[in-house]
């Protein structure tokens, strides 16, 4: 079959669909367990703080390629049947998960030790504390960095082709192959990636001036 700039264009677009819905699924769930492993990791809680201090670690530490192949064929071992979408979306969301958790940790920190202390003052409870006075202030830390991260996370798709989970780069290297045309192929990728990647840098930069945060 003779492919056209056209029929390679509109067949990666489709890989690009995939690899966008990875990444905001990634990222949005990876954004909720991380908040939860924030609550964890500044608990009051001996076993709360050490077992997320764990998790980020576990993560944090090692190949997010291992972390895929752990689920997809460690999970397949217990009998369980799960899907290339069903691993790379799993696997991403703890990767990013880690990573959000120890980003926001930081931003939390940074609060002047103050404000909880006022906050105390006030009757409010660990909860209330957190969400009235700290998380609002930390936000605007937090923004820059974690809009940073989520170029990693785009990125970090590309290795869910290894299990054949068909997103840009798995689609890129089936059409280099039908097509014989590698440089084309993988030049429409990298722009891909750049297009989906450069905005997002943009405006982590753009929001880090904006908020007055510094490196």
């Amino acid at each position: 079959m003779d492919f056209t700039f056209w029929d390679i264009a509109r067949n990666l677009l489709v890989g690009l669909q995939w690899t966008l819905l990875l990444s905001l699924l990634a990222f949005v769930c990876g954004g909720l367990i991380g908040l939860l492993l924030l609550t964890a990791r500044i608990a009051p809680q001996p076993a709360l703080r050490g077992f997320a201090r764990i998790y980020i670690e576990v993560f944090q530490g090692t190949p997010l390629l291992m972390q895929l192949f752990l689920v997809f064929f460690g999970v397949a071992l217990l009998g369980i049947d799960v899907s290339p979408w069903l691993a790379a979306a799993l696997s991403l969301t703890l990767f990013t998960s880690a990573f959000l958790a120890e980003i926001w940790r930081g931003c939390v920190e940074a609060i002047p030790r103050g404000q909880w202390e006022a906050s105390a003052s006030l009757a409010l409870n660990r909860f209330e504390q957190l969400r009235y006075v700290i998380l609002p202030q930390a936000l605007r830390i937090a923004v820059p960095p974690t809009v940073g991260f989520s170029v990693q996370v785009v990125k970090g798709t590309a290795v869910t082709s290894i299990i054949g989970f068909a997103e840009l780069t798995k689609t890129g290297g089936m059409l280099a192959n039908a097509t014989f045309k590698p440089f084309l192929v993988y030049g429409l990728v990298a722009l891909g990636y750049f297009l989906l990647c450069y905005p997002l840098s943009l405006s982590a930069r753009y929001l880090e001036r904006r908020l007055h945060v510094t490196a």
